[in-house]
């Protein structure tokens, strides 16, 4: 079997994530495995990633982003909902989306959940529809930054 350049760099950095993550853990590769096997094919099965534009850099550079808001959004929850008086206030907004492809706009849906306090509720056309824990905060701008971030992923110029 033959094996692409792009999936084998994909397949390393997808390794080299789940090492890090599990802290080196080698009783983590019986679910390790598949799941870098996975992520490794359906990031690289994609058209877009076949026809070239996809940007194994720019999804690299993503990767430090979606750890850091992944965490900030983990704790900005736990503080709005243990703090004793909540500091909710939520609702949902549409988001008008510039990305065009497909698999950026999964990506860029997927990901929106990890930002403090949003969560993707709809896909429909081109808008996506965000519930927020706070209609207060400036999460439409925490969005537009996002999908930069994953349209530099697909080769989309926003």
């Amino acid at each position: 079997m033959v094996v692409s350049g792009l999936r084998l760099s994909v397949l390393v950095a997808a390794i080299g994530l789940w090492l890090l993550l599990t802290a080196g853990d080698m009783a983590s590769w019986l679910i390790g495995a598949p799941a870098v096997v996975a992520a490794a094919w359906s990031v690289t099965a994609a058209p877009v990633a076949r026809g070239g534009a996809f940007s194994l850099r720019a999804a690299l550079r993503f990767l430090p982003f979606f750890l850091w808001e992944s965490l900030r959004g983990g704790v900005d929850v736990a503080a709005r909902v243990l703090a004793r008086r909540p500091r909710v206030r939520p609702g949902f907004d549409t988001y008008p989306m510039r990305l065009k492809q497909q698999a950026s706009r999964m990506l860029f849906a997927n990901t929106v959940s990890l930002l403090p306090g949003t969560l993707a509720a709809e896909l429909s056309g081109d808008s996506l529809q965000v519930h927020a824990l706070d209609t207060s905060s400036n999460f439409l701008g925490e969005l537009e930054r996002l999908e930069r971030l994953v349209g530099r992923i697909y080769g989309e110029v926003l």
